[in-house]
């Protein structure tokens, strides 16, 4: 294609221009990318071009780096300790929806069956690229609601697997069998996970290892590009999503101390790929389409939005406050990314009528530009409605205490440091980011709030700037080290004080200028001096 270097520098442009403006209104910058695709088409006349493979491939690579910074987040370890929000409100949400979509789709509409489950497992997922970068970029996404949102998202984009192998067998006419189809992919997930966790694990650790060593910036940033692609590619070689490849890497990196440093030189990016997605959406922009069917695409839309709220909401409610259900069941009632994928490759194997398919791409992409505008309003509008306050995570009551001790953390050492707190009669609350915890400390009569204190917004709720001391009880060394950076990023005046186990963590920690750290097994060798010393005395 001629003149693409120009197209680019205007579309750069545009976007630049679209999105000053819109972040003076308060306006996501979502709006602006897809708005840049839409004026590119209409201003070039490049309807012809929308169906390009390799425009989808780029803007693809968007939500690739968007799973990977998540991966670098969710751990297997913390994969463990999500199990709940990820299968269990996942299985649920994506389940119930799918099969009321699929019995309104099929009855009401009267849409054949194949249509319907094609529909109905669709509208089903939510959109991780929207919803995820708010999370991210407001910090809600270590709020309860948003723990439970982000969760819930994984598990829609590790079910694209399945749903795009459902289609595969829908389309094979006999050919294959379901079971035949089934054991392939089983195989296939085998040696890609069994390849990246096992042989990739180490070259990973290595490469970062290597290029780290180097102090050469460019020679890191390389290192981790050629790591997200090359595990991209080698997903997408054995039949799944390019993006569950960069996920699993993302996973591997985060059981590495390389992970923050990954996280902050990928930003970038993520960004700017994440930015093409969007224009690449705004590009399949059918204005007269759009038009003519403005007030069926608007209602379906809106029909669509209620059940989804409705449903995830009845199942959150199970588990979670009325505020928390329902700002999760708001944040995840739009329509994904993913679904363009799934009617595209429905559509090309004649599954789906393409007049159909045009209009539910449609609805997809109204309901991505409309969701910056909305998920920014959903803390107010829960507000509104729901006069509650969920009291583990409102800490307004902090805002004029003085002289308190913080502690991180009520595991067993934190137990110990508020029994000790209280024997002199100390002021104190606690943090902690665990619901288990905090249900503890509240259920033994002690002030207690959840929320991440390696998280700013957090720290700022606790108004640590007026607090005597911060005492950190956790056993994770990563997350230790978070809270410190943290606190002290905040307060360079604050009274803080760290357990660590060994000798190794306080050596980690000697850069921060922490005011004290305790060592557990010094502390413990002094005591049995201590105890000896009491018992020679009391023998003489």
């Amino acid at each position: 294609m001629e003149n693409v270097l120009l197209y680019v520098i205007i579309a750069l442009g545009i976007s630049i221009v679209l999105n000053i403006f819109l972040k003076k209104l308060g306006v996501s910058q979502i709006i602006g990318y897809i708005f840049t695709g839409t004026i590119i088409v209409y201003a070039f006349g490049l309807r012809d071009v929308t169906d390009s493979h390799t425009l989808e491939m780029v803007g693809e690579f968007g939500i690739v780096f968007l799973m990977f910074t998540i991966g670098l987040e969710i751990s297997l370890a913390k994969m463990n300790t999500m199990r709940k929000e990820i299968f269990g409100n996942g299985v649920m949400q994506v389940g119930f929806t799918a099969v009321v979509a699929y019995l309104i789709g099929h009855y009401a509409f009267a849409l054949d069956e194949k249509s319907s489950i094609i529909i109905a497992l669709a509208f089903g997922l939510s959109s991780t690229a929207v919803v995820l970068s708010y999370l991210k970029s407001t910090k809600e996404i270590y709020t309860p609601y948003g723990q439970r949102a982000t969760g819930i998202l994984i598990f829609q984009d590790i079910a694209v697997i399945p749903i795009l192998i459902l289609i595969s067998f829908l389309m094979s006419d006999g050919e294959q069998s379901l079971f035949d189809i089934m054991s392939h992919t089983l195989m296939s997930a085998v040696v890609v996970i069994g390849l990246l966790f096992v042989v990739g694990k180490r070259v990973m650790t290595w490469l970062l290892h290597f290029s780290a060593s180097s102090e050469l910036d460019e020679l890191f940033m390389g290192s981790v590009l050629f790591i997200v692609v090359s595990a991209s590619l080698l997903a997408n070689y054995m039949g799944f999503t390019y993006s569950l490849g960069a996920f699993v890497a993302g996973m591997i990196i985060a059981e590495t101390k390389y992970h923050h440093k990954v996280e902050v030189d990928i930003s970038p990016f993520k960004d700017i790929l994440l930015g093409t997605f969007f224009v690449t959406v705004g590009m399949k922009i059918d204005v007269a389409f759009f038009m003519d069917n403005l007030f069926l695409i608007v209602g379906l839309f809106t029909m669509i939005l209620l059940l989804k709220t409705g449903i995830m909401f009845a199942l959150l409610r199970l588990s979670s406050s009325s505020s928390v259900a329902l700002k999760t069941a708001l944040s995840l009632s739009q329509v994904g990314e993913f679904s363009f994928v799934i009617f595209a490759v429905a559509g090309a194997g004649g599954l789906l009528d393409e007049e159909l398919a045009s209009l539910l791409v449609l609805i997809v992409i109204f309901s991505m530009v409309l969701t910056p505008f909305f998920i920014i309003r959903i803390n107010a509008v829960v507000d509104a409605l729901i006069k509650e306050k969920d009291f583990t995570t409102d800490m307004t009551p902090l805002a004029k205490r003085r002289d308190h001790v913080i502690v991180c953390g009520y595991s067993v050492v934190g137990k110990f440091v508020t029994k000790h707190l209280e024997e002199i009669d100390a002021p104190y609350v606690v943090v902690d980011n665990s619901h288990k915890h905090v249900s503890e400390a509240l259920a033994d009569g002690i002030e207690a709030y959840l929320g991440d204190a390696s998280k700013l917004p957090i720290l700022e709720a606790l108004h640590i700037e007026n607090a005597a001391a911060i005492i950190v009880t956790l056993d994770n060394m990563e997350k230790k080290r978070l809270i410190c950076e943290a606190v002290l990023k905040h307060s360079k005046d604050v009274n803080l004080i760290v357990k660590v186990i060994s000798l190794e963590e306080k050596e980690e920690l000697k850069d921060l200028g922490i005011t004290t750290i305790v060592d557990g097994k010094v502390e413990v060798a002094r005591v049995l001096v201590e105890r000896m010393m009491t018992c020679q005395l009391h023998y003489k």
